[in-house]
């Protein structure tokens, strides 16, 4: 059967992905990624999916993907791997807000406590209206990032 997305490298880009699985350079994906296109490639090897997927341990359905993300996506974006347009998750504290918090936590607890506790702290800063609202976890991720 006849490939929809066929690969062909120039010469530069094979350069480019020998040099990439010689050294080792960047992930251990992006040394793999290098490796199924040097087999895909129609003016090399031009191994079938099935066999390039044997040889690295994979599904035939990685390397058919593999194919289409260098048809359409280009060489760049298959080697080096699509980034992300924003992050997963926004921040919820600004710059601020996590001073205010680090300060806090840097101060004597409330009486009656010997430490400060990441809900006893959310519930403070909420008390002090630094933030509308934050949960424990938020607090111990800023507070951890920090130290």
């Amino acid at each position: 059967m006849r490939k929809k997305y066929v690969v062909r490298l120039t010469a530069k880009e094979r350069q480019i992905l020998r040099e990439v699985i010689a050294k080792l350079t960047g992930s251990s994906q992006k040394v793999r990624r290098a490796q199924m296109l040097l087999k895909a490639d129609e003016a090399g090897p031009a191994w079938t999916d099935e066999r390039i997927a044997e040889a690295f341990d994979s599904r035939s359905r990685t390397v058919e993907k593999l194919r289409e993300r260098f048809v359409t996506g280009g060489f760049e974006q298959v080697l080096h791997g699509k980034q992300r347009e924003k992050p997963p998750t926004e921040k919820l504290l600004s710059g601020k807000q996590e001073a205010q918090l680090i300060a806090l936590r840097l101060g004597p607890p409330p009486k009656g406590y010997a430490n400060w506790s990441l809900r006893l702290l959310a519930k403070r800063v909420v008390a002090l209206e630094i933030a509308n609202s934050i949960s424990h976890e938020t607090v111990r991720r800023t507070l951890k990032k920090t130290e």
